[in-house]
């Protein structure tokens, strides 16, 4: 009986919260020195008074104390209840137990500070940021040397650039969403490698459809990594760093740019740097680009593996002891880095929220191994599609609304226009180089070969009669209305090489790649077309790309002074004023393309839009991580993200098809969707000063 009392007696005092050595259980955050102020206030109460000696007068009888009776209805009473209870109600009281976990957490931050920790973790995910930087910029870049390598037509050239953004749109919205039913961790290495292994695979392929398949997996892979690096990175900072040193993060992304424009213009250029197989198999300097920049998601991916999930999920799962492992490793690393390794991690407890997911059970005897797959991926993807309806509920329609009317404004003008100024600095190239051409008329030509490069010429009412053409090169060469008798073509390649309204007698062609097609309106009299060369081939260096990969250079560099303003003051002005400021001066830095004529003055316009915008984008991606619970935060982000891959699809097609037509209406339309984004912004709520839900 006297032991059965003490038991009693010591279950009240741990239950009660006050008892030496153990932590209280009501979810609300406690530092290390409050235990050790009550020890001394409560042996001085209780001294001569051993309370194990108290024995309660009806422990003989039989007769339970009235607080046991109480203590034991309490633990019964929850478990009965959740059978029966509504599900609004325990998804209200999930609710608070996140409000109240959002404080602790907050506060669980700051204890652990920000130091070596979050620095390594900057770096990893800001890799595998860069690499997404990278993708933008592939495709546009190898395009001019896949289209002869590959033999597109101007269609499948199309389809190749837009590729991409399609793959990234779907991968953000569906691997956004499992990053909050699976992991941050997780999810983002799943991202990182299929992105890895479909984009060194693309590097090696040889037919169209394969590629593009490639790099469409590619880009769904790296579309997916944007949303999770974003709620992952977020969920180690505290409310004062927040801001800022996502925006810090931010500048990988311009680092990818860099990257790309710089490998691009050492690699290309260079097409000895490869090999064949064959006349089937060719490996050229473009595919080597490609293969060089799947390096940063690699590097990553490697990087990622050391590093442990986010302990917010892992709370928000109802995995206190994992994440209170992986806070205490937070905490203990960054102590160790400031030189006070003897600091010790005073939480105990963490709150973690009521769990009203259901889950079933599986188990190994049920079905065949696919049906046991098929019920994991249909019930998950139903949880994804939940989330995705969440987003809007009446809680969060608005601003979810608000925020994708602003997400899509900024990428159909910046996308747009990003692709608009490359495409039409080759348009101010082209109409210089044909103003360049040079014109013979009625050439007499006989018993001459012909073995060096004709370029930019028109040739006509021309006459060559027994002339060799061997082991030479066209490029924009047109022969008009012009007679070739008795004359012999070896080992000729060309480039935008046409023949109109000619004459041919008794010519041979052999080994050449003067096809059909290249003939218009021509009359072949007793003419000879001999092992015709296969394929497509990269025969000429373009003069024009090194200011090409210059342009993309100097507009990634750009951004550099406004990555590192809207860092600075983005806790200081907050979200809103960041977004709408730096749209509205986007809008007005469009006007001034009506008076780029040149390509300096348009290069120096694109400069001046992409580091006027970037701080719109770098404040986007701030409240959108803080406006969204951890529970709903990755998905959201992925909708949004999603949504600005689509507008950049319609901003690449729409701004392209006037490239030569009018400067008017691209810039028109850019301005316009700006001034309307960023006034709408300006309504959503600021978000600087809340906790992380």
């Amino acid at each position: 009986g006297g032991r059965e009392a003490n038991q009693i007696s010591d279950d009240y005092r741990y239950q009660d919260g006050n008892y030496e050595g153990y932590s209280p259980n009501d979810g609300y955050y406690r530092g290390g020195d409050e235990p050790a102020q009550e020890e001394d206030a409560q042996s001085d109460v209780t001294e001569g008074h051993d309370e194990d000696d108290e024995v309660y007068e009806g422990e003989y009888q039989g007769i339970p104390h009235p607080d046991d009776i109480k203590e034991k209805q309490k633990k019964r009473a929850p478990a009965v209840d959740d059978e029966y209870r509504d599900r609004a109600d325990l998804m209200a009281e999930r609710m608070e137990d996140e409000e109240q976990l959002a404080h602790q957490y907050e506060n669980i931050i700051e204890e652990c500070g920000h130091g070596r920790f979050q620095w390594t973790l900057f770096f990893v995910l800001g890799l595998a940021l860069m690499a997404d930087g990278v993708e933008v910029f592939v495709v546009g870049f190898v395009l001019p040397s896949a289209e002869k390598d590959m033999c597109l037509s101007s269609s499948n050239k199309g389809m190749l650039g837009l590729i991409v953004y399609l793959g990234m749109m779907v991968g953000a919205v569906l691997l956004g969403g499992l990053a909050d039913k699976l992991g941050r961790k997780k999810c983002l290495i799943i991202s990182l490698a299929i992105n890895a292994a479909f984009a060194f695979l693309s590097s090696f392929v040889q037919g169209y459809g394969f590629f593009l398949f490639c790099r469409l997996i590619s880009g769904l892979g790296i579309g997916g990594s944007l949303p999770i690096v974003f709620a992952y990175f977020s969920e180690f900072l505290s409310r004062e760093k927040r801001g800022e040193h996502l925006s810090w993060l931010c500048m990988f992304w311009m680092i990818g740019g860099i990257f790309a424009s710089a490998m691009a213009w050492s690699i290309i250029p260079h097409y000895g740097w490869g090999f064949s197989m064959g006349t089937k198999y060719h490996f050229h300097s473009w595919r080597v680009f490609v293969l060089v920049c799947s390096l940063p998601c690699i590097a990553s991916l490697v990087a990622l593996k050391f590093m442990p999930e986010s302990p917010r999920f892992l709370l928000e799962i109802g995995k206190h002891d994992e994440a209170w492992m992986i806070l205490k490793q937070v905490h203990d690393t960054n102590m160790r880095a400031k030189g006070e390794p003897e600091r010790v991690f005073t939480v105990s407890y963490i709150k973690t929220p009521k769990q009203v997911d259901e889950f079933i059970e599986i188990q190994s005897s049920t079905g065949t191994w696919y049906q046991r797959w098929l019920v994991r991926i249909t019930t998950t993807l139903k949880q994804v599609w939940d989330n995705v309806l969440y987003c809007l509920t009446a809680q969060y329609r608005m601003n979810t609304l608000m925020l994708a009317v602003v997400w899509f404004t900024m990428a159909l003008s910046y996308y747009g226009l990003i692709v608009w100024f490359p495409d039409m600095i080759r348009y101010l190239q082209e109409e210089a180089y044909e103003s360049r051409v040079k014109i013979f008329d009625e050439e007499e030509v006989s018993h001459f070969t012909f073995n060096f490069t004709l370029e930019n010429q028109i040739h006509r009412n021309g006459e060559y009669k027994n002339d060799k053409f061997i082991g030479m090169k066209f490029k924009e060469v047109r022969f008009e209305d012009s007679l070739f008798e008795d004359c012999y073509f070896e080992d000729v390649t060309s480039t935008e090489t046409f023949f109109e309204n000619c004459t041919i007698i008794s010519t041979v062609f052999y080994n050449t790649d003067l096809y059909e097609h290249k003939f218009i309106n021509c009359r072949l009299i007793n003419s000879t077309f001999m092992k015709e060369k296969e394929g497509c081939h990269l025969d000429f260096e373009e003069d024009n790309d090194f200011l090409i990969y210059l342009v993309s250079f100097l507009g990634s560099l750009s951004v550099l002074p406004g990555n590192i303003i809207s860092a600075l003051l983005m806790d200081k002005i907050g979200r809103i004023k960041m977004i709408g400021g730096s749209m509205l001066i986007s809008a007005v830095c469009c006007f001034f393309l009506f008076f780029g004529n040149s390509e300096s003055a348009m290069i120096g316009w694109q400069c001046l839009f992409c580091g006027a915008s970037i701080a719109a984008w770098n404040a986007l991606d701030v409240i959108t991580v803080e406006l969204y619970p951890t529970d709903k935060r990755a998905t959201a982000f992925g909708i949004l993200n999603g949504l600005c891959k689509f507008g950049a699809i319609l901003g690449n097609s729409i701004f392209a098809s006037f490239v030569g037509i009018t400067k008017v209406v691209p810039i028109l339309l850019a301005s316009s969707a700006l001034v309307g984004g960023g006034l709408l912004a300006l309504r959503l709520p600021e978000t600087r000063d809340q906790v992380l839900m």
